[in-house]
């Protein structure tokens, strides 16, 4: 991922926040059946490694799981906030008008070799912890355990799981770091003053003062 220096997110646990915050993932694998990529929600143990583990599933049918059991390397894609950023944002513009568009964004891209599991206890526990955790907050959270048991036995025997030990991580939090600071405050105003949500989102990220 290119990453201007003004631009790098080198902090290990907010680079760990941005990942559980991330609802849905990006899986890509270049191995003997070529370049393959999977969107999957998936859970991070920020404790295991030193950079923390991924944990994640997928049906048997997908072939990927046969080039991470075949040892290729993975890139994971966590995709966080981002927006459009409208040169009239600027007060530059006025100033001089040399000033174009860009795009503001949060990202992390994580690397490593997945280890490949089948076995059902295992899955049961990692399926269970992913309906956990995007069921928490609502009012009857539903749990693995509200279906039949012989129907999740069969399931589970249609996913491979995989743990995926964080090798290197990249993080990039684009947020218009290298303008003006009263450029930047233009942006964070432009933002939050914007109709859509996810221009709202990233507007809370841009800081009141530079750093």
């Amino acid at each position: 991922m290119y990453t201007p220096r003004a631009f790098v997110l080198d902090d290990l646990p907010e680079i760990q926040q941005l990942i559980q915050h991330t609802r849905l993932a990006q899986l890509v694998t270049f191995g003997k059946q070529g370049l393959l990529a999977s969107h999957l929600p998936l859970l991070l143990n920020p404790d295991e490694g030193p950079n923390g583990t991924l944990y994640g599933h997928m049906a048997k049918a997908n072939r990927q799981w046969q080039d991470l059991q075949d040892g290729a390397e993975a890139l994971v894609i966590f995709a966080g906030a981002e927006a459009y950023i409208s040169p009239a944002f600027y007060p530059a513009k006025a100033e001089h008008g040399k000033v174009v568009p860009t795009w503001n964004y949060l990202a992390v891209h994580a690397y490593g070799k997945a280890q490949v599991f089948s076995d059902a206890t295992r899955l049961l526990e990692l399926v269970s912890a992913l309906t956990q955790r995007h069921e928490a907050g609502r009012a009857q959270p539903w749990s693995v355990s509200d279906a039949p048991a012989d129907y999740i036995d069969g399931m589970l025997k249609a996913i491979v799981g995989f743990a995926l030990p964080i090798e290197r991580l990249q993080g990039k939090r684009k947020l218009s770091q290298n303008r003006s600071a009263a450029d930047i405050a233009g942006v964070r105003d432009g933002l939050a003053a914007s109709p859509d949500v996810r221009d709202q989102t990233l507007a809370r990220f841009i800081p009141q003062e530079p750093a």
